[in-house]
C-alpha cells in the first residue's frame, strides 16, 4: 500500500532518504474520538502522525484537575515524549476530533533517528515548535479574556482541520480553555454577535477568518510563525544554499 505522507506536514518535510527509513513500518489507522494515544504514567509504544482530526494534550494534576496544554494535528505528531525515553509520558493525549493518521512503532522511529541526524534535527525542531504553542497557551490563559482565548483555539483548530466547519463540542471547548460550560456559552455568543462564527450543536462554523484573527489579536500567530520558521523555512534552507553554490560555480 502506498502511503500518502503529504497529508501530514511533518512527514512531508522528510527527505526521501529519511522517509525510506520509516515508510515500511508506517500503518494507516483511524483515530476515533476518545482514542487515547498516551496516558499519564502508562507505557506507550507508538508515535502517531495525524492526517486529519485533532489530539488534545492534557496536563493532569495529582488531584485530577485537567487542562489542555496543547493540541496536535496534521502539523506534527504525538506523544513527543517518545523521542526522549519511550515508555511513559507526563500527559494524557486523546483524540478530541475524529480523523485518520499514521502510526509508527517508537522502536522504528528511534532507530531511524540514530541513523539520521537530519531526521533527529527535524523532530527536535517540532518539539521546540510545540513548546512555543504550550508557552502561548499559558500566556493566553493568564492574560486574555475567555472570548479571545476561544478565538485563538478556533483558529488553531481550523489550521489543523482545513475546514470552515469544525466539530467542536462544548465539552471540548471547556477542556481547551479550562473554564466551565457557562463561560463557553457566553464566549460563543460574543463571537456570534461579532458575526465571526456560527455555533451549532457540536459544530462551530467560521464565517470570517480574517476578522477572527483580528479579534484574537496577539493571542494567535506567534507559535504559527515559529512553526513555519522551524519546520518549513529551515527545511528549505539546504536546497536554497545548494542552488546558490551551483549558480556561482
Amino acid at each position: 500500500m502506498t502511503i500518502n505522507r503529504t497529508s501530514n506536514r511533518l512527514l512531508n518535510s522528510l527527505s526521501d532518504e529519511d522517509y525510506s527509513l520509516i515508510k515500511d513500518r508506517l500503518e494507516e489507522i483511524d483515530l476515533p474520538k476518545g482514542l487515547h494515544l498516551a496516558k499519564v504514567g502508562e507505557p506507550f509504544s507508538f508515535a502517531y502522525f495525524p492526517s486529519t482530526g485533532i489530539a488534545s494534550v492534557v496536563a493532569v494534576s495529582p488531584t485530577g484537575r485537567r487542562a489542555e496544554a496543547g493540541m496536535a494535528g496534521r502539523e506534527g505528531f504525538a506523544p513527543i515524549a517518545g523521542l526522549i525515553h519511550p515508555g511513559r509520558g507526563p500527559f494524557d493525549i486523546a483524540v478530541q476530533v475524529a480523523g485518520t493518521g499514521l502510526r509508527l512503532p517508537l522502536s522504528t522511529l528511534r532507530d531511524a533517528m540514530d541513523r539520521s541526524r537530519e531526521l533527529t534535527d527535524l523532530l527536535l525542531r517540532y518539539v521546540l515548535a510545540f513548546h512555543f504553542q504550550v508557552a502561548y497557551t499559558a500566556l493566553s490563559n493568564a492574560s486574555h479574556t475567555v472570548d479571545v482565548r476561544l478565538a485563538r483555539w478556533i483558529l488553531m483548530s481550523q489550521d489543523r482541520m482545513e475546514s470552515h466547519e469544525l466539530a467542536l463540542t462544548h465539552d471540548f471547548i471547556s477542556l481547551m480553555l479550562a473554564v466551565r460550560r457557562p463561560s463557553v456559552t457566553m464566549a460563543l455568543h460574543t463571537l456570534e454577535g461579532e458575526r465571526l462564527i456560527r455555533a451549532e450543536r457540536a459544530n462551530v462554523i467560521v464565517r470570517d477568518r480574517t476578522a477572527l484573527e483580528t479579534f484574537a489579536g496577539d493571542a494567535y500567530g506567534v507559535p504559527e510563525r515559529e512553526y513555519h520558521r522551524l519546520i518549513d523555512v529551515e527545511r528549505e534552507k539546504p536546497k536554497a544554499m545548494l542552488t546558490t553554490v551551483g549558480a556561482s560555480a
